[in-house]
């Protein structure tokens, strides 16, 4: 049975120090983060143009949260959406029409439905800004082909085993073809 766990809602400490190395399809940059992860490099990411499948577990990422986050918020939202509807029909104004009973569940769920979305999505939103604390204004471009058409690793210099000559070495050998120290 999948379960939450803590490490689901993990936060990426980031660094302005590194280096990174670009590569041209997404199979080379699963390759890059599953040989990065058998060397050893801790806390490195991938820069993609478009989600990549499988690349959370090449990089030994584990699930996201944010599903658990939506599920617990959607629940609160079905039942406060649902007993709002029937403590004010049953109790605050309690009125009879067409003979009805005073709890007819079946015209609640419109709002019920509404009020679920509404409060699985925005919390979720909530959630992802606040766990990817975003916005960040002050973040430096790598490169600027990064984010159009190329695919990026990024060994950062907080990294376990980071020496910049064995990372530059490393990734040139992973078959990147530009690689950059950032200082």
């Amino acid at each position: 049975m999948y379960t939450p766990k803590k490490e689901q809602f993990h936060t990426f400490e980031e660094t302005e120090h590194g280096v990174f190395g670009l590569f041209d399809t997404p199979a080379q940059i699963i390759d890059a983060a599953q040989k990065t992860k058998e060397k050893g490099y801790t806390n490195f990411d991938c820069f993609t143009p478009y989600p990549v499948h499988g690349l959370d577990d090449a990089m030994g990422l584990p699930r996201s949260g944010l599903p658990w986050v939506t599920f617990f918020m959607g629940l609160f939202g079905c039942i406060t959406g649902f007993s709002m509807q029937y403590l004010t029909h049953k109790y605050d104004w309690p009125i009879n029409i067409s003979g009805k009973s005073f709890n007819a569940w079946f015209a609640y769920i419109p709002i019920t439905f509404e009020f679920t979305v509404f409060m699985a999505g925005l919390s979720t939103a909530a959630a992802l800004f606040f766990l990817a604390k975003l916005p960040r204004t002050g973040r430096k471009v790598l490169h600027p082909d990064i984010t159009t058409d190329k695919f990026a690793l990024w060994i950062p210099s907080n990294s376990a085993n980071y020496s910049e000559g064995s990372v530059t070495d490393f990734i040139k050998g992973l078959g990147s073809k530009h690689v950059e120290t950032v200082k």
